[in-house]
């Protein structure tokens, strides 16, 4: 039989959809600014005449912890059984132990200690998104996911430029720079944890009806179909996101050894790519998710998004301008978009049992997000080696893994 929540068969609120839009953007602007910039600038202070080194080795303790914790902390949320619910406490305690953390990286007097809270903070947040990440299949109904995951699309670039914009004017006082971001992840965690519903104590766990048949819900896999759905739709994520990572990681190197740009001028020339592949993400994000969910497809939309992010990053290997280069990266975020507006969605039509354990396999699915911040600085220096320090192999392989990677969506058997 069919089946989701009993939460979520009522029609979700435009004003829960906003709060739970900000707190998303909120979340990721408290994240990702360290991991984009902050941490880096941090680490330079510490360390002023070699910080290549230590901070990578602070960003690659911090992607295991993460690689590790979101589906510990999803699991152990499915199962929580608490009278404020099972999300709510994850939430509060997550967001503010990371507010802290990052605190903590702050005030640190050595790298050594950056690399412990950076770690704590990678630790607490991903409770938090396990938890967040949840509310999808606990709270939406299968007709608004389409256009709610379309939504939550646009956080992660908002958050990207909201971070980048804060650290530009809170520049002269590191800790501020580090801290501020993390108050606002409070305020918005905060704000969706107030407005969130209780639920009854795990009632799935204790053996009760949680769930039943509707007609609107295209999909509920169970057994070993539904965990081969699930596979087929986490390796997929990977190849995508690991296309991603090399161009995330690599262009500034692009910009200088293959453009020829001084290194005064990548900072100015990155923000300005920032903000095309922002405003491509955040267009087709909304457009794909709101078409996904007025046809009733999913498949066709994260496959086309996942090929066109290829295209972008093969455009990019053969740019010889950064007029081209621009190009290039703005299909790369147009793809982002139809990918990251559906594939969400996508995902939890194929949850195995998202009655019981919707966090610990959506956790799960976050390892497809880390796993690739492992594997691309890994295997980038051996393709820059075999080609001699071509960059345009490089974006030619990140290019080809996107697209492989939306093969991998073609034996789905239980979504459209």
């Amino acid at each position: 039989m069919k089946v989701i929540p009993a939460a979520a068969r009522e029609k979700t609120s435009a004003r829960f959809v906003a709060i739970y839009a900000l707190a998303y953007a909120a979340l990721w602007l408290a994240l990702l600014t360290p991991a984009i910039i902050t941490l880096a600038l941090r680490v330079r202070q510490l360390v002023p005449g070699n910080a290549a080194e230590p901070i990578s080795r602070v960003l690659m303790a911090g992607a295991i912890v993460a690689l590790v914790s979101n589906p510990i902390f999803g699991a152990l949320s499915d199962s929580t059984r608490s009278r404020f619910g099972r999300r709510r406490p994850w939430l509060v305690g997550g967001v503010l132990c990371g507010c802290a953390s990052l605190a903590v990286i702050g005030l640190a007097p050595t790298v050594d200690r950056v690399l412990f809270g950076w770690c704590a903070a990678q630790l607490s947040f991903n409770a938090v998104l396990a938890a967040m990440v949840a509310i999808i299949p606990d709270r939406i109904p299968p007709a608004q996911r389409g256009t709610v995951v379309g939504i939550l699309g646009v956080c992660m670039p908002v958050g990207q430029i909201t971070g980048t914009f804060l650290v530009q004017q809170l520049a002269i006082n590191m800790t501020l720079a580090l801290v501020v971001p993390g108050i606002i992840g409070v305020v918005g965690v905060l704000g969706l944890a107030f407005v969130l519903r209780r639920e009854p104590i795990a009632v799935a766990l204790l053996g009760q009806p949680a769930a039943v048949e509707l007609p609107g819900d295209r999909a509920a896999p169970t057994g070993p179909r539904g965990h081969r759905d699930f596979s087929w739709t986490w390796l997929s994520r990977v190849f995508f996101t690991t296309g991603s990572c090399f161009l995330q990681a690599y262009q500034p190197f692009f910009l200088l050894d293959a453009l020829h740009f001084s290194a005064a001028d990548v900072p100015r020339l990155i923000f300005r790519s920032t903000l095309v592949q922002a405003a491509m993400v955040v267009i087709w994000s909304l457009i794909s998710g709101r078409l996904s969910d007025r046809t009733g497809l999913r498949k066709p939309f994260v496959m086309a998004g996942s090929t066109i992010q290829g295209l972008g990053l093969w455009l990019i290997a053969c740019s010889h301008s950064y007029g081209m280069l621009l190009f290039g990266v703005g299909l790369v975020g147009m793809g982002h978009g139809v990918y990251e507006g559906v594939d969400l969605a996508l995902v939890t039509d194929v949850l195995p049992d998202r009655a019981r354990h919707a966090a610990k396999d959506l956790g799960l699915l976050n390892i497809a997000n880390t796993l690739p911040q492992v594997i691309a600085p890994l295997a980038a220096p051996a393709i820059l080696q075999a080609s001699r320090g071509d960059y345009t192999l490089l974006f030619a392989v990140a290019g080809a893994v996107a697209i492989v990677g939306s093969l991998f969506l073609l034996p789905l058997k239980n979504v459209r």
